[in-house]
């Protein structure tokens, strides 16, 4: 399966792509994660961080934080069901996870998400320019928008679909950036 229609990006870059530093900075002061359950040593976002050689979805990921709490994942886009069902299933051990994932209600994914998780949050005016895993640099030119799949480190009651602006989540990101920057 795959999630990359219309993609540029050659296949063995496609699931390396890092989270734009003001997008993490400004969702970890709403949720203070503890854990990155898809990283690498060298892009890692939290102090605490799963890589693909101790593969995430066998590891309990109680393991590495204090539950109740909150993971990021910014999972490989190529095969995206197995992480929406391992979030589903942490979240029944109390911990939260905040997915980032392509803008697409059309897939099986999706629809499996919204039976678990307690939120669906839209990324709006505007597309995120992930970070180029062998540059560095940020590439515009997405070719689809994001949003997040939120399970909360508690009984789910129902899934609420919300929206936040780029802008508004990169503006309040750089300005944490640049305060721990500064301090």
């Amino acid at each position: 399966m795959t999630d990359f229609a219309g993609s540029n990006t050659p296949a063995d870059q496609r699931d390396l792509w890092r989270t734009p530093p003001a997008i993490f900075s400004a969702l970890d002061a709403e949720f203070c994660f503890q854990l990155d359950a898809a990283a690498a040593p060298h892009n890692a976002l939290c102090r605490k961080f799963i890589t693909a050689e101790q593969n995430t979805l066998e590891t309990p990921w109680a393991d590495y934080l204090n539950v109740p709490g909150y993971v990021w994942l910014n999972p490989p886009y190529s095969d995206i069901m197995p992480f929406v069902k391992k979030a589903a299933a942490e979240s029944a051990n109390q911990i939260g996870t905040v997915m980032l994932v392509p803008a697409d209600t059309s897939v099986g994914w999706f629809r499996e998400a919204i039976q678990t998780a307690s939120e669906v949050r839209f990324i709006t005016a505007g597309r995120l320019a992930f970070i180029n895993p062998v540059t560095g640099k940020p590439v515009s030119g997405n070719n689809k928008g994001s949003l997040l799949i939120i399970w909360k480190p508690y009984p789910r009651t129902h899934c609420e679909f919300t929206t936040v602006e780029r802008d508004t989540l990169m503006t309040y990101g750089n300005s944490r950036l640049a305060r721990r920057e500064a301090a």
